[in-house]
Order: C-alpha cells, then sequence, then structure tokens
C-alpha cells in the first residue's frame, strides 16, 4: 500500500508546488522507491483542454489520451514515469462524475451533498493505483483559503483519517517576503496559512518556505514553534538559476529525509544523484550557445510553450550548449518582412495552437528558413503551416489553405490541403468526429503510431522505422495532395500504419527541415533528451560554428 504525502500551497500562487513535488519524486527515486505523482486543480473546468493558454498555460497529453495541467509535464521530467489520465483530476471531473451517479440513481434517491458524496469521489480517485507504487505524491492546487479548493482539502483531511497511523503526511508550501524598508523576512503571512490549514483539521507535517534570502536561524525556530512542526522540517526553497537544479538544491536543504522522517523510515536508504549531478554539469557548463526563434502566438506567457521551452533545455544538454530561446510573435510577419526578425537565430520552431491569429507568420517563417537553409521544427499547426507554405511556393496551388481558418473561403480555387479530421482508427476502432462536435475531449488526443521511410531524416534520427508519439489535433494534412507536394522535394517521411494520415514531412534538399503532426516535446526528459530535439539542435549548432 503506498504512503501518501499531500502537498499543498498558502500565502500566493506560482510559489511552484509543481516544481517542489516533481523535485521530492525524483530525490525519493534516488533512494531506490517507486513514485506516482498526481495533481487535483479546483477549477470548474472538466479538464484544461478548452482553456487559452493565457488563462492557463499549455496542456499536457498523456499516451492515453487526457488533457492535463501542465504540471504533470514537471512530474514526468523530473521522475520519467509517464503520466495517466488518473494522475489529474478537476472540480469539473468530480462534480460530473457524481452528477452523471446522480442522474442513473445510484445514490439511491438520497440527497447529493458535498460532504459525503463529493469528498467520497475525490477518495476514491485518490486509491486509484495504491498498491503500485511505494509513494502516491498529490499536489493540490491553489492555495489553502480559496473557496473552490475547499472540498479537496476536506476530502485530504478525511483520507488521511482512515488510514492508518503514519500512512499520510502534508507537506505546505508558502512565501517568505522580503520587506526591504525593514531588512527583514517575514514569517506573519506563512503563520497565518497554516493556521487557515489547521482550521480545516490539517496540520502539516512538512514546511517548504519559498525565500529570495537565507533564513535566519531565528527565523526558521519561529515557524517552527508557531506553525507546530520540527526545526529540522522546515525547508528553505530558494530561487535557482535552473529547475533542474531543484533535486540537489532540495536535497541539500534535507526535503526528502523530512520526508521519510515524518514517515518514520529510519534508517533511510541513501541517495544516488550522480543522475542529476550530471544534468546540473550539462546545465551549468555548456561549451556553446545557440539561439533559436520560437515563432508562435502566445509569446506572451512562456508557460504557453513550456514543454517545448524543457525539450529545447533538454537538446541542448545533449550536445553540451546552451539553447537561447527567444519568442517572436508571428503577428509582427502579417506586416514585416521576416527575414530582419529571423536572420539572427541559428534556428526556427514554430509550434502548435489553435486559430488563424497569426498563421500567415507561421508560414513566412517557414519560408524563411526552407530558403535561407536554417533548420526548422514544425511542430503540429508548425508542421501544417510548412505543408501550405510548399503548396503554395512549390507545387503552385497559390490558395492552399487550412479549413481550420479558411472553411469560409469556398470556391472552386481554394486548395483545403489540411481538412478536418473525421475519421480515425483507435485500438482497432473506428473514431468518429464532426464539425459541430463538442470542443472538449473531441480531438485525436494520446499516443499513436508511425511508420517512418527508409532512408529519411527522421528514419535516421529517431534510429528506428516505427516510433509513437502523443498527438493532440483535429485537423491533418490531405494525403491527396501527397503527390504534388513530393514532386516538389516535400517528402512524406512519416505515415500512420493505414497510409492514409501523415505524422512527418521533410525538405528533402535541405540541411534540416522536419515538421510533425505530434508532440514530441511531451517525452523529453532531461536526462533522456527527445532524439528530434537533440538533432535539432546539433543541427543548430553546427549553424553557429559556420557564421
Amino acid at each position: 500500500m503506498a504512503r501518501y504525502v499531500f502537498i499543498t500551497g498558502g500565502v500566493v500562487s506560482s510559489l511552484g508546488k509543481g516544481l517542489a513535488s516533481a523535485a521530492l519524486g525524483a530525490l525519493l527515486q534516488a533512494r531506490g522507491f517507486s513514485v506516482r505523482l498526481r495533481k487535483l486543480d479546483p477549477y470548474l473546468n472538466v479538464d484544461p483542454g478548452t482553456m487559452s493558454p493565457f488563462e492557463h498555460g499549455e496542456v499536457f497529453v498523456t499516451d492515453d489520451g487526457a488533457e492535463t495541467d501542465l504540471d504533470l509535464g514537471h512530474y514526468e521530467r523530473f521522475t520519467g514515469v509517464a503520466a495517466r489520465s488518473t494522475d489529474s483530476v478537476s472540480a469539473g471531473r468530480i462534480y460530473s462524475s457524481v452528477l452523471e451517479k446522480e442522474r442513473r440513481g445510484d445514490y439511491l434517491g438520497k440527497t447529493i451533498q458535498v460532504i459525503p458524496h463529493v469528498t467520497n469521489e475525490i477518495k476514491d480517485f485518490l486509491t486509484i493505483g495504491a498498491d503500485e507504487v511505494d509513494f502516491q505524491l498529490c499536489e493540490i492546487g491553489g492555495t489553502v483559503g480559496d473557496i473552490e479548493g475547499l472540498p479537496f482539502f476536506e476530502a485530504i483531511r478525511q483520507f488521511a483519517q482512515e488510514r492508518p497511523r503514519g500512512q499520510c503526511i502534508f507537506m505546505h508550501l508558502t512565501l517568505l517576503p522580503w520587506i526591504a524598508a525593514s531588512g527583514e523576512l517575514k514569517t506573519k503571512p506563512t503563520q497565518h496559512s497554516v493556521k487557515e490549514l489547521r482550521s480545516i483539521g490539517i496540520a502539516p507535517d512538512v514546511l517548504v518556505c519559498r525565500s529570495e534570502r537565507p533564513i535566519p536561524e531565528k527565523e526558521r525556530e519561529k515557524l517552527a514553534l508557531f506553525c507546530n512542526v520540527r526545526p529540522d522540517s522546515v525547508i528553505a526553497a530558494y530561487d535557482l538559476k535552473s529547475i533542474y537544479e531543484a533535486p540537489l538544491a532540495y536535497h541539500r536543504e534535507g526535503l526528502d529525509q523530512a520526508v521519510l522522517d515524518a514517515f518514520g523510515i529510519s534508517p533511510a536508504p541513501k541517495p544516488i544523484l550522480d543522475r542529476w549531478h550530471d544534468v546540473a554539469d550539462r546545465v551549468f557548463n555548456p561549451e556553446g550557445e545557440v539561439k533559436v526563434a520560437i515563432v508562435g502566438k502566445y509569446t506572451q506567457l512562456e508557460d504557453a510553450y513550456k514543454s517545448i521551452a524543457e525539450a529545447l533545455t533538454h537538446g541542448g544538454m545533449a550536445n553540451r550548449v546552451k539553447v537561447k530561446i527567444e519568442w517572436v510573435d508571428a503577428e509582427i510577419f502579417d506586416r514585416e518582412d521576416a527575414a530582419p526578425h529571423l536572420e539572427p537565430y541559428d534556428a526556427i520552431l514554430v509550434p502548435g495552437g489553435f486559430g488563424e491569429r497569426g498563421t500567415e507568420g507561421k508560414i513566412k517563417a517557414a519560408q524563411f528558413a526552407r530558403e535561407r537553409k536554417i533548420p526548422y521544427l514544425g511542430i503540429c499547426l508548425g508542421m501544417q503551416m510548412a505543408v501550405v507554405e510548399a503548396a503554395r511556393n512549390l507545387a503552385g496551388l497559390e490558395n492552399a489553405g487550412s479549413q481550420e481558418f479558411d472553411h469560409e473561403a469556398g470556391g472552386e480555387r481554394f486548395e483545403p490541403v489540411i481538412f478536418h479530421l473525421k475519421e480515425w482508427i483507435k485500438d482497432n476502432q473506428t473514431i468518429a468526429r464532426d464539425v459541430l462536435d463538442q470542443k472538449g475531449g473531441t480531438m485525436r488526443l494520446g499516443a499513436y503510431t508511425a511508420q517512418l521511410k527508409d532512408g529519411s531524416k527522421v528514419a535516421e534520427v529517431y534510429g528506428s522505422h516505427r516510433i509513437e508519439e502523443r498527438h493532440r489535433h483535429r485537423y491533418e494534412v490531405d494525403i491527396k495532395y501527397r503527390e504534388a507536394l513530393e514532386a516538389q522535394g516535400l517528402c512524406f517521411s512519416g505515415m500512420s500504419p493505414d497510409g492514409r494520415l501523415p505524422e512527418i514531412v521533410e525538405v528533402s534538399d535541405h540541411p534540416w527541415f522536419i515538421g510533425v503532426q505530434f508532440h514530441p516535446e511531451l517525452k523529453s526528459k532531461p536526462f533522456a533528451p527527445h532524439p528530434l530535439f537533440a538533432d535539432f539542435v546539433r543541427a543548430a549548432k553546427e549553424v553557429s560554428r559556420l557564421v
């Protein structure tokens, strides 16, 4: 039976609960324990799939097709444990399940209430896979005191009460603000946060305190006294130069030891941290630098492309270079020439996205990379825009476009080289979709297989002719344009096993120009960089040397 660590937050949001959870998971693994990490989000959306990236950052997709919170990306990157649909749940999903049961009559006519019906549903979620690992780390989204989070806090309180003594602990992450005028770190916000937590029946066993400055021993003692935790369970969490320093930094502060002590695990196995020392060495001791432009539409919020940024960093680690990422708004190219903006870079990446805004700019970015022989990686919509560019400028299809945003163009001249996918095969079953279907959870989601062409660049990069990658899209490249495009040098080098859906395209006479319909960034890790990103950065490194 798994032991449970519940991670809560207080004072303010965005303190790094997800990163702390991921780092703790990595440290427990380093001591020989198996872990699984989970996220409980209080928002009423069923999942983040219909949210704008400006609202909630990127959507992380699992192999089994769940659209989840971006923190699951942190969990995977730090532990290497593939996330599942059962590792993420929202209040919306919980309430939806309760209401479905009520409609079916499962509650036998009883009045449905938050307690016990909603809290029971949350507790049932927590027990999934309880016998598979040594530790389950469960992060509660938001901060203590948020009204929408109360059912989750009540559920974990009940859950801990119902488990055998010593099977559950609570870790609370707070902020120690620095007041420059008085030259002090203030502990009072943390004291109030813990008081709020204790008022609902939860007493933290470990206190993790975010701070810009070193925490004096006097303040540590005050926190331990007023928050009723052991002094060695007050853990400092300082700002870091790289998130990949977090496991080593938390270990130096004693987080993993404090957690094991709270469970009474003694003597604790010694950690083997060679993996993280190597990661830190590659991050902090690069042997060069490459500049990569990410041409997108959500560039004001870096979390919108979190996994892509991290995968580029991993590619840099594989090549012992620092990847300097710069965000370029695709809409700039709607009114300005792309060349002056893109010439300073060693490589160009065009990520996924939805809707028409910025798409012409992405097309111009693909054209610039193709004509200037600059390494190009197009992901999802980035691949589709590269195909539209080739159709217009190589195959002579001047009115090539996508049904996603050109569906009203109509006319006989419109060439929808990108079309709305209405059916596909998943696990030997046909899945059908319509343009008018609901938006949530209706895309081609999760892991699908692709067959790679002999002698292609991607087959060389992967070192295989069969791959499996995660998808999230509802539009595809129309296979009927394949012959015309391949005649002009755009090779369809990866296809679905049934040969109907293009998965990868590449430009034959280009040093490195690849577009993929899937999202390779979702499977990259610092200790196992994704091969596409590793080779993309290698190609950028070659360009950098030539300049």
